[in-house]
């Protein structure tokens, strides 16, 4: 036998053992147990991103009160009557949200939320208020007074429980759609108290 049908003859058994060993590796593959190790994260640019949304407004409410004041006299009584106009704005501050608001279990990230709340407390708008009707003479506590009584039953018309309870489904649905965007499939929401 000559080196050159030796040497092909070596070539074509290399060949073979190669194209034997590949075959059976790709035959293998299914039964070759494989662990999946994905590791799933928010990273510092996405949870940035969603603290530089800031309030986030879930449900705005205007309200409207009429607000009266009497001051008995000896001969006549003096009254203060306003009507003032607000917008509640009931949402969450992203911005505040810690690391440790971010949390996955297995494959769904858990986003924990403070409970929904008002974003602003100077919501009287001082310019829209009327005087309905006013005899005598108020001084600037009187009318301070007024306002902050006008402030209270807004509150408490506006801070209802259906009110927070819409907020709170808004909040849910838009941070979860958010999420979503984002790239995580798997999003559940929990809410904290303030």
């Amino acid at each position: 036998m000559s080196n050159k049908s030796c040497l092909q003859t070596g070539c074509l058994v290399g060949l073979l053992i190669i194209a034997g060993a590949a075959w059976w590796t790709f035959k293998a593959l299914p039964r070759l147990r494989m662990e999946n190790r994905t590791e799933y994260a928010v990273t510092p640019t996405q949870i940035q991103s969603i603290r530089d949304v800031g309030q986030w407004e879930f449900l705005s409410i205007n309200d409207e009160e009429i607000v009266d004041t009497v001051r008995e006299g000896f001969f006549t009584d003096d009254y203060l009557v306003r009507i003032y106009y607000g917008t509640l704005r009931l949402g969450i501050d992203m911005s505040r949200l810690s690391d440790s608001a971010f949390i996955f279990r297995g494959d769904t990230l858990v986003l924990s939320l403070p409970e929904v709340g008002l974003l602003d407390s100077s919501f009287i708008d001082e310019a829209r208020t009327r005087v309905f009707h006013e005899s005598g003479r108020w001084t600037a506590a009187d009318r301070e007074r007024l306002y902050e009584k006008a402030r209270r039953q807004m509150l408490a018309h506006s801070l209802s429980t259906q009110n927070k309870t819409i907020a709170r489904d808004n909040a849910d649905a838009q941070v979860r759609q958010m999420l979503r965007a984002m790239g995580f499939k798997n999003v559940e929401i929990a809410f904290y108290p303030k």
